[in-house]
């Protein structure tokens, strides 16, 4: 499971240094897209776990933060986003919380998210998320330190 969550997780962003063509390093982008997308939690408002019934957002509503496209179901979720993105957006970018707790990244997916303590969690699947729901503080304790080192590894 951990080198599958890890070839998953090696989704790159290649980033050139200013003026240094040949010094180019790889580093994993601080919000989980996915390849294509750029679009944040698979699109869907991440106001809307904090209201109980998570929901896709719209093109009609959306917001760049942190290099990414964020989604919403509504205009009053979009404007609840703007004035705090760090209280809704998702803890370590959006990536599985238990992969980040393991020193690594691994996409997060919105359909196994929980929110905890007033902050949002994303995991892989249902068994990660099994997984990471047999000690949460642990693992986010784990997560914290590892944050956001991880991107760079």
């Amino acid at each position: 499971m951990k080198t599958l969550l890890k070839a998953l997780g090696a989704t790159s962003v290649l980033v050139f240094s200013a003026g240094s063509f040949g010094s180019a390093y790889a580093e994993k982008a601080p919000v989980y897209t996915g390849i294509l997308s750029g679009t944040a939690v698979g699109g869907y408002d991440t106001v809307s776990y904090f209201q109980g019934t998570p929901v896709k957002g719209s093109k009609e509503f959306e917001t760049t933060y942190k290099g990414a496209t964020w989604r919403f179901a509504s205009q009053e979720n979009l404007d609840q986003f703007t004035a705090d993105p760090a209280a809704y957006a998702p803890q370590y970018g959006g990536y599985c919380a238990w992969a980040v707790a393991q020193g690594y990244t691994a996409k997060g997916d919105p359909k196994y998210a929980r929110v905890v303590d007033g902050k949002l969690y994303l995991n892989f699947n249902a068994d990660v998320q099994s997984q990471w729901e047999q000690n949460i503080p642990g693992f986010i304790a784990q997560a914290d330190a590892n944050w956001p080192s991880v991107l760079s590894e």
